[in-house]
């Protein structure tokens, strides 16, 4: 068994988990959602011949594809943070969380699509197990907080009480 941790440790642990678990659990939110609604589009005329190309990738095609949504992202959060700059800080902001939406939406089927290709790379598996033991770690510990037992009777409470309005209406 180690020893424990000392205080300001785990004070420092906590304050860097926090913004990164709501990160996270933002991507979770939006990951499956979007990932549908893109699925949905992926299933028109135009895009399905796209999306069985996308499947027949070789792994490192299928990276190189996974990777750029981020990397043709950049421009367009140097642009916001540009437009924060000068003093058009709403605009700013409407840009980062619209290219976040869509970004993540893109990222989400492009790894449903690539994933079968990716696990193929065996560090590439490694990483993505190690990820994901990381991950729900950190969302369990997450939801056995206070605060988010809190925030799910608050969530419950609203339904009732908007299901019980919409009901009358």
């Amino acid at each position: 068994m180690s020893p424990p941790r000392p205080w300001w440790r785990r004070a420092l642990l906590g304050l860097v988990r926090w913004p990164l678990a709501l990160i996270i659990v933002f991507e979770e939110w939006g990951w499956g959602p979007l990932q549908r609604v893109l699925a949905a589009i992926g299933q028109w005329p135009g895009f399905r011949w796209v999306e069985a190309a996308v499947r027949r990738l070789p792994p490192y095609a299928a990276l190189a594809l996974f990777l750029l949504p981020s990397l043709l992202l950049l421009p367009v959060k140097l642009a916001a943070l540009w437009l924060i700059g000068q003093g058009k800080a709403v605009w700013g902001a409407l840009l980062i969380l619209t290219a976040k939406l869509v970004g993540t939406a893109i990222v989400a089927r492009l790894f449903t699509l690539t994933q079968p290709a990716l696990m193929q790379l065996p560090w590439f598996a490694r990483l993505y197990a190690r990820w994901t033991t990381w991950k729900d770690g950190l969302l369990a510990w997450v939801r056995s907080s206070a605060a988010w037992r809190a925030g799910r009777v608050l969530k419950a409470q609203v339904r009732r009480l908007v299901r019980r309005v919409w009901g009358r209406g």
